[in-house]
């Protein structure tokens, strides 16, 4: 396999979740029977309501309500949607990756308050990033409507399931993000409480234990008991095995990539897993040298005259096909889908990270203003290449491989990256233009995450 791309180089449970959801037909009776309660409660009840969803989701609370805001207010106490994917046919038929970004005044789900387990590293206001206005923006597919992240669907399409995200760090801030969106929690009075997830759009979900933490933070499990639901991150440099060089006791900055192994950091929970997201990228862009079972076959930016350097892409490439080769070929798994999370672009503008680059805008750009010849277009390409055959392969099998295609949405989203405001003490001066701010526009991949599981998750045989 690996020669071969070699030579070219040189010469150029889930199916019956939509059906069953749409069974609520007890929530309308449930929202009737709260009229029953006094009509001067229920009118201080909901009085009350919108000024609380004012206070938390205005960017400015002190300043006027328009019309048009207290229009989006009170959208916000309208029922949430009751199936996982919305007109389920709609979603099976659209590309999500095409569209724009557009102005959405309800913002994010929760708040970098009401989330403890943000990070300080993307915990942007908590640093003292001031604008707030890259957080109302929503993605707006071209031809049809992507719906909004809800965690009591997502929980109760995942009961007693295991999800883990594989990848690099950017695939840890991915996990971090659903984890704040399933872990919001809405206090209801106690007579409310039976109605407050049928009636009200932020109820109370359930509050995830932190089970397990490796010695170096590499791998995290998550449990939300109430759901028997398993949420992990395990993180790899490379998805393959990667060793970096020693030189005189020293780490080089030099790695060897052994593209016919698989590291073992995630291969070994592989089996026990129901749901898997792989990403992975921004490793590659570094002096690295390629193996396979006989030795040195390549590298990239290794600036050595006998050594072919055949670029970030192809040892990309390479290591996303061993991965997903590996998973198709796994007897003992019971992965049902697979998901690959395409490249998440970086934005250093007058720079890069250690040369002075920046992130300081503050608003998202339009499509004309994305160049879809670049780099990062290109290893988007090589992934999509990638995941089209193992889905092929994978249907032999009865194992499904689905794609969360980003990268165009991501590419006009400058604003929402840490910038200098991260924290890092030990590196200051330096600007993440390579992660994602909590909350903020990365939460989108979790709509998309809603949408293309529960896709491919009914066409499981």
């Amino acid at each position: 396999m690996l020669n071969g791309e070699i030579e070219k180089m040189k010469s150029s449970s889930s199916s019956s979740f939509f059906q069953d959801k749409t069974h609520n037909y007890n929530k309308k009776e449930r929202c009737l029977n709260m009229v029953m309660l006094p009509p001067f409660f229920l009118s201080s009840l909901l009085v009350t309501v919108i000024f609380i969803l004012f206070i938390l989701y205005s960017p400015n609370p002190l300043k006027a309500m328009s019309k048009l805001d207290l229009g989006q207010t009170l959208d916000l106490i309208k029922p949430p949607n009751t199936t996982f994917l919305g007109d389920h046919d709609e979603i099976l038929n659209c590309d999500l990756s095409k569209g724009h970004w557009i102005p959405d005044l309800q913002g994010s789900l929760y708040t970098n308050s009401s989330c403890t387990t943000i990070p300080t590293s993307k915990n942007c206001f908590h640093h003292g990033r001031k604008d707030r206005d890259f957080l109302n923006w929503r993605w707006k597919p071209d031809r049809c409507h992507l719906p909004r992240f809800d965690p009591k669907t997502f929980l109760e399409f995942v009961q007693g399931k295991k999800l883990a995200f594989i990848g690099d760090s950017v695939a840890r801030n991915h996990m971090e993000s659903l984890l704040c969106l399933l872990s919001k929690v809405f206090i209801a009075p106690f007579y409310l409480y039976r109605y407050q997830c049928a009636c009200f759009p932020i109820c109370i979900v359930e509050t995830p234990k932190d089970h397990y933490q490796d010695s170096e933070d590499r791998k995290r499990v998550w449990y939300f008991p109430g759901h028997d639901f398993t949420l992990m991150i395990l993180w790899t440099k490379f998805l393959v095995d990667g060793e970096e060089r020693v030189v005189n006791g020293s780490t080089s900055g030099i790695f060897d990539l052994h593209l016919d192994k698989i590291d073992k950091e995630w291969s070994r929970d592989l089996p026990a897993l129901d749901y898997v997201v792989i990403s992975d990228a921004h490793w590659f862009f570094r002096p690295i040298y390629l193996h396979d079972d006989t030795g040195v076959v390549g590298c990239v930016y290794c600036n050595n005259p006998n050594v072919t350097d055949f670029g970030v892409g192809f040892a990309l490439k390479m290591a996303f096909r061993s991965a997903l080769n590996h998973i198709n070929c796994c007897k003992k798994c019971k992965v049902r889908v697979t998901l690959i999370r395409t490249f998440s672009p970086a934005h250093f503008e007058n720079g890069s990270w250690n040369t002075g680059g920046r992130c300081n805008r503050t608003s998202p750009l339009s499509e004309g203003e994305i160049d879809l010849s670049s780099n990062e277009w290109e290893l988007r390409g090589l992934q999509m290449e990638e995941i089209e055959k193992a889905r092929i392969e994978g249907n032999k099998k009865g194992k499904r491989f689905g794609v969360l295609d980003v990268t165009r949405a991501m590419l006009m989203r400058p604003d929402g990256h840490p910038g200098e405001f991260w924290g890092n003490k030990w590196m200051k001066g330096y600007n993440d233009c390579v992660h994602w701010c909590l909350p903020g526009p990365i939460d989108v991949w979790n709509d998309f995450l809603m949408a293309i599981l529960g896709r491919e998750a009914a066409l499981v045989s």
